[in-house]
């Protein structure tokens, strides 16, 4: 995942630039970068650093002073460096984007057949935010170009464009499937993924872009250049696990559908326990609502050690991601020992994080351990949002279980995402023996969805179902 913020006001950005885009370091452990525009001299300043060892903060502190302007862009990033510096028939200009392109392959032969060249090679690959822009400067203006985007390219792309007038271009994905949320103060305007980079900066949301829609952000106010789109496909996993607590979407805040989601499981599972306990963060508040609603205590039995410590499955090497689930979480013995301890958890992806906290769970004693996730099964690799480093769908627990049980990971596919259906309860039945838990459910599709609270036709629940639009 990624996650950008970008701002244009009557003073300075710089600060607020810094802040909100350190504001999205949730969605991106690999690179960052900045951009701003000065009009007295009428030039770009960049930086991007890597970010695999250190943090957004740490990497940046010491480049703020070759920043200056009232208007920038930044992101952090899990795929390309960014942001990227176009000179153009539509001028100069600067883009970040939060996308996932996969049919680059097909968009890059047809650039380079088309007399096109890309000159910011990552790892020998095309950088895909430099493919995007090449794709904008083939429209005879901004908005014809981020069209042909959005006609072009296979997955998703939302972006930002600080052009050379010093107003800053925000462009949702035509599916919105992913979000940009607008924020105002005095003097100032904004534009970032998560609306939780907002309340310390001052900003209050002032609307959230409907899918396909374009707009021009100056200090003075808010542009439209293109209406939304009717239909919408937003990603549903953005409230089960990208999202930061505080963040909202479509005007549904995050902590509050975990919460929510947790609570209707809470009322519905009949199972015994002595306490609720999430595991850290995603899984917190769906166990302070799945508490409440089973009419348990709320207990810290596994606590985060440290933020430094990335989500588990975004690191790409194995032997990486079992340290991370191993070392991040520290167990508490007092709340465990003698324990029918029930642990709420966002989605079993790999299964890697599960496999450790389960049996140091058992090593400190719990004498039960029930596991209960805010999703569904995730049975389909996703198309359009770059979630994980997984390169194949056999790095999917459900797949491993369907290959093992029909010697192929693709059959009967629907009948396995299907809540209560036999194949479903024998593919549940073997991840919980092969955890040795002694009980594992997942919240159905229908308590997702209404637990998010927008209309399931709005929702991409894709890895859930393998239903989407294209």
């Amino acid at each position: 995942m990624s996650g950008f913020f970008g701002t244009v006001g009557r003073q300075s950005c710089v600060t607020d630039l810094f802040y909100g885009t350190d504001y999205n370091s949730h969605l991106g452990t690999r690179r960052a970068g900045m951009a701003t525009f000065d009009a007295a001299d009428g030039q770009f300043s960049r930086s991007i650093h890597n970010l695999e060892n250190t943090y957004f903060r740490t990497k940046f502190e010491s480049d703020l002073g070759k920043f200056r302007g009232n208007a920038g862009i930044g992101v952090i990033s899990d795929t390309d460096p960014q942001p990227i510096v176009i000179n153009s028939h539509l001028g100069k200009f600067a883009i970040v984007t939060v996308a996932k392109i996969s049919n680059i392959k097909e968009l890059e032969k047809e650039l380079l057949e088309g007399n096109m060249h890309f000159g910011e090679l990552s790892s020998g690959n095309t950088n895909q935010t430099e493919l995007i822009a090449l794709l904008i400067i083939q429209g005879r203006n901004f908005t014809e170009g981020i069209e042909n985007v959005f006609n072009k390219i296979k997955g998703s792309c939302s972006m930002l464009l600080l052009t050379d007038d010093g107003a800053i271009i925000a462009a949702r994905d035509k599916w919105g499937r992913t979000p940009i949320v607008i924020g105002r103060k005095d003097g100032a305007f904004a534009a970032t993924s998560e609306s939780s980079s907002f309340p310390n900066l001052d900003f209050e949301i002032d609307r959230y872009l409907g899918p396909g829609e374009i707009v021009r952000l100056t200090a003075d106010g808010v542009e439209q250049m293109r209406k939304p789109n009717e239909r919408m496909q937003i990603c549903s996993f953005l409230w089960v696990y990208y999202g930061f607590p505080t963040s909202s979407y479509e005007g549904r805040n995050v902590e509050d559908m975990r919460y929510q989601s947790g609570y209707e499981m809470g009322q519905t599972d009949d199972s015994e326990v002595d306490c609720a306990c999430g595991i850290p963060d995603s899984g917190v508040g769906m166990a302070l609502g799945y508490a409440d609603g089973k009419g348990v205590p709320y207990k810290r039995a596994i606590s985060k050690y440290t933020p430094t410590w990335p989500r588990s499955f975004t690191p790409s090497r194995q032997e990486l991601r079992d340290l991370v689930a191993k070392m991040k979480l520290i167990p508490n013995r007092a709340m465990l020992e003698g324990k029918r301890v029930l642990l709420c958890d966002d989605s079993i992806v790999r299964g890697t994080q599960l496999r450790d906290n389960v049996k140091i769970l058992y090593d400190y004693g719990a004498k039960e351990v029930h596991i209960r996730i805010a999703c569904p099964p995730l049975v389909y690799s996703c198309p359009f949002v770059g979630f994980s480093a997984s390169k194949s769908d056999l790095e999917l627990i459900t797949r491993r279980v369907i290959q093992e049980l029909e010697g192929d990971p693709d059959a009967n596919l629907d009948k396995y995402a299907t809540t209560g259906s036999p194949e479903y309860e024998k593919m549940v039945s073997i991840i919980r023996d092969r955890f040795g838990l002694t009980s594992l459910k997942f919240n159905p599709i229908e308590t997702l969805v209404k637990s998010i609270g927008l209309p399931k036709c709005q929702l991409c629940t894709h890895c859930f179902d393998g239903s989407s639009c294209f």
